[in-house]
């Protein structure tokens, strides 16, 4: 009996047409966003919603991040900026507006955490008001600058800018950064070079690096004769910075492909050439990524400072709200740092792609 061999059933390895796909990705953004709406009316229908409020804001969150990411999958690449914008800063507003019902519906205590309406009222009546005790001001009140300059010149200006509290709290932040982060840039690329450099040092700079910052502080201004000025305080944000600075670079040129190194051999080039073409290009990656670390290192360690010893800076004036029992401006001293951050890294960004623009 002859047997017949069974023909193997083609399978069709074609993709899915991209409008099947955008279809279903509708139909399941369609079914996310009922499940969200119905989940919640059905909780505020049998009068739980409130007993089970956190439980159901986190099974709406978890479905809002489903539906972002079907979203993704339709977004056409020329709008990807846009979209990935959206739900950059999308989210704090989110979180935002969740703040400020919970606030008004008794979910959260507004005495202690006041809504951010309440929070964008004491930010607004902290950055047009002037303290006559102090005589400072939030940002200094540049709409008076030309009258000051008409009358005093450039040293009225200057009046006004050393008023600002976060004029204060850049200035030693930026000072600092640079006086530390070039030394420990420079520092890192030899241990990393140096064997000899590295196995001295190493062991020193991982001592120091566990050391809380704002604990030596007191050291620091021992050194000074003025210990309650400007040089302590800028001294030790530049400590915290060299350290991570060193760390960092020392680790980016030790991961340095060796292949780049022998190819930049094979070519004839010298030490300062390697230096310059390979190893320094070659860590840039990683340098950047512990500069931005080393900023909010920075900042976190400048505003520990002013809580403890300043008269005058963004921590000061938090800390100060915080003893009066003001939350709104407390909690608006907070979100005055939270921008600096924000604002601080998207330059130390832009610098990135103009020192680094292989990467583009």
């Amino acid at each position: 009996m002859t047997e017949v061999a069974a023909k193997p059933v083609p399978v069709s390895t074609e993709p899915v047409p991209r409008s099947a796909s955008q279809a279903a990705d509708r139909r399941a953004i369609l079914i996310l966003a009922a499940a969200i709406v119905a989940l919640n009316a059905v909780l505020a229908f049998v009068g739980l919603w409130i007993p089970f409020a956190w439980l159901a804001i986190l099974a709406s969150f978890v479905l809002v991040v489903m539906i972002c990411e079907r979203l993704g999958r339709m977004v056409p690449l020329r709008r990807r900026t846009a979209y990935e914008r959206a739900l950059a800063f999308g989210f704090p507003a989110l979180v935002l507006l969740l703040w400020q019902f919970s606030a008004q519906m008794g979910l959260i205590n507004p005495t202690w955490f006041p809504p951010p309406t309440r929070i964008l009222a004491g930010l607004w009546d902290m950055t047009v008001r002037y303290d006559k005790f102090s005589q400072t001001s939030l940002i200094g009140r540049p709409w008076l600058i030309p009258e000051y300059f008409g009358r005093d010149g450039l040293a009225g200006v200057w009046t006004l800018l050393s008023e600002s509290h976060v004029l204060a709290t850049i200035s030693r932040v930026m000072i600092g950064f640079v006086l530390g982060s070039i030394p420990g840039i420079l520092l890192g690329v030899v241990m990393g070079v140096n064997q000899t450099v590295r196995l001295m040092l190493d062991t020193t700079l991982s001592a120091i690096y566990v050391l809380p910052k704002i604990a030596i502080f007191p050291i620091v201004m021992l050194i000074f004769a003025d210990p309650f000025g400007e040089g302590p305080k800028i001294l030790v944000v530049a400590l915290a910075v060299f350290i991570l600075m060193t760390i960092n670079t020392m680790a980016g040129v030790r991961g340095i492909d060796r292949v780049y190194l022998m190819a930049g051999r094979n070519y004839g080039a010298n030490g300062w050439q390697m230096m310059r073409h390979v190893i320094v290009p070659g860590a840039m990656p990683v340098i950047f990524a512990g500069l931005r670390i080393a900023l909010g290192t920075a900042m976190i360690v400048i505003i520990s400072v002013e809580f403890l010893r300043a008269k005058q800076g963004v921590g000061f004036i938090t800390f100060y709200y915080w003893e009066v029992l003001n939350p709104e401006k407390m909690y608006a001293g907070l979100l005055v740092v939270m921008m600096l951050g924000v604002v601080l890294t998207y330059l130390l960004q832009w610098l990135q792609r103009r020192m680094m623009p292989w990467q583009r």
